[in-house]
């Protein structure tokens, strides 16, 4: 027989059970728009972490004391009052690492920023210009502070977005302005560019930046750094910049070679994979528990193909005396199978593709529906149509034609 017949005698029988043809899809419309969805959820949610951490620096190392635990106690020290990392690391950095193009040191505090009526509560964090280009951020209007800034520990500033919209009325210009944050004065030469939040969920425009010197010792009246950020050359040669940012500080620490680090060493790599496994294993999971979903809708398949044989036993004792073989049969009735398997997939995909766009669309969720998803579910409730209807399909043709001519 051939594909045609097939194909035409599949879509008169279900054509005679429309809505017993429909609901049997059903199970596999639900079961591949699930899945689709589900793997758009996970792949969104990645991509979106990968672009955020990404658009902190992709070549960004960060460098912070070591929560040692602490001498009088079991607890953890807070990372930020550790006094393991100096000035004299940061010009060892810069004097011997041969893969870093830019550092500087980080110190930060939280506080009040005044202007006028307005005031707003941010943190402000004090760093070299090269932060900047470590973490490629613009500004939006003015200039950045220069390094005789920092050196004489200016009372200048750079403010984020988030800062300028709850200090300034809708219009104004902040450049040369006067704000305080926790009392002392700063002159505003530069708006930040907006950057939004991050993968963490912090907004990254809420902040306050100015020179190193300045917030080090007017504002926290410390000698000590809180962090040290650099960037590598490439993104291609961050794991070396690592390996000798660890010697050097090492060296500069004075450790033995049994001693413990005294400060760590990150990259933004490490946090993108970190997240990026963590995102993996949470779509797995997704994934699995929509794909049960196909399993139900293979059963339904089987259930249905089963009433079908029963109901159609005096047809299929019609075909075979009249000259239909058992593979005629069979491939008759796995046909059907298939036909509606596969029309439930199409159905399935689209309504994935729209259920990820509207997920988007009103719960503002990151999504990103991939062509491989797509091939896979088609692919599967495919699959299920041949497995869940092959047997079935095998009954009606080894069914005794006499007999099935008899059926009542």
């Amino acid at each position: 027989m051939s594909i045609f017949n097939l194909l035409r005698i599949a879509l008169k029988a279900l054509q005679r059970n429309k809505l017993r043809a429909f609901l049997t899809m059903l199970g596999i419309i639900i079961g591949v728009a699930a899945v689709i969805a589900m793997v758009a959820i996970g792949q969104g949610s990645k991509q979106s972490i990968q672009d955020q951490l990404s658009s902190m620096g992709s070549n960004m190392i960060t460098i912070r004391p070591s929560s040692n635990i602490s001498p009088g106690g079991g607890a953890r020290l807070d990372a930020s009052s550790l006094q393991t990392l100096t000035l004299d690391d940061v010009k060892a950095i810069q004097k011997q690492a041969t893969y870093i193009s830019s550092i500087s040191p980080a110190v930060s505090s939280k506080g009040q920023a005044i202007n006028g009526a307005f005031n707003w509560p941010t943190t402000i964090q004090g760093v070299t210009p090269g932060y900047l280009e470590i973490r490629d951020w613009k500004t939006k209007q003015g200039v950045v502070f220069s390094d005789e800034d920092g050196t004489s520990a200016a009372k200048v500033c750079l403010i984020g977005q988030t800062v300028y919209e709850n200090l300034f009325s809708p219009g104004d210009d902040p450049i040369g302005k006067i704000i305080r944050f926790n009392r002392i004065p700063f002159k505003i030469i530069g708006l930040l560019a907006e950057k939004g939040e991050n993968a963490f969920g912090q907004d990254q425009d809420d902040i306050i930046i100015a020179p190193f010197a300045t917030v080090q010792k007017r504002l926290l009246a410390i000698t000590y750094i809180q962090n040290i950020y650099a960037a590598a050359l490439n993104e291609n040669v961050t794991e070396q910049a690592t390996a000798e940012i660890s010697s050097i500080l090492r060296k500069t620490h004075k450790l033995k070679d049994t001693d413990d680090d005294d400060f760590m060493v990150r990259t933004q790599a490490e946090l993108i994979n970190t997240f990026s496994s963590t995102s993996q294993l949470l779509t797995v999971l997704l994934t699995a528990i929509a794909a049960i979903s196909l399993l139900v809708g293979g059963i339904g398949i089987m259930n249905i193909m089963y009433v079908s044989v029963t109901e159609r036993t005096k047809e299929i004792g019609l075909r075979m005396s009249i000259g239909a073989r058992g593979i005629d049969i069979l491939l008759q009735f796995l046909t059907e199978a298939i036909l509606i398997s596969i029309t439930g997939g199409i159905l399935g995909v689209l309504l994935g593709i729209s259920t990820a766009k509207l997920i988007t669309i009103f719960l503002k969720w990151p999504t990103l529906v991939s062509e491989s998803s797509i091939i896979l579910s088609f692919a599967v409730c495919t699959i299920t149509g041949v497995f869940f209807g092959y047997y079935p399909a095998l009954k009606a043709s080894r069914l005794d034609p006499i007999e099935a001519l008899r059926y009542e």
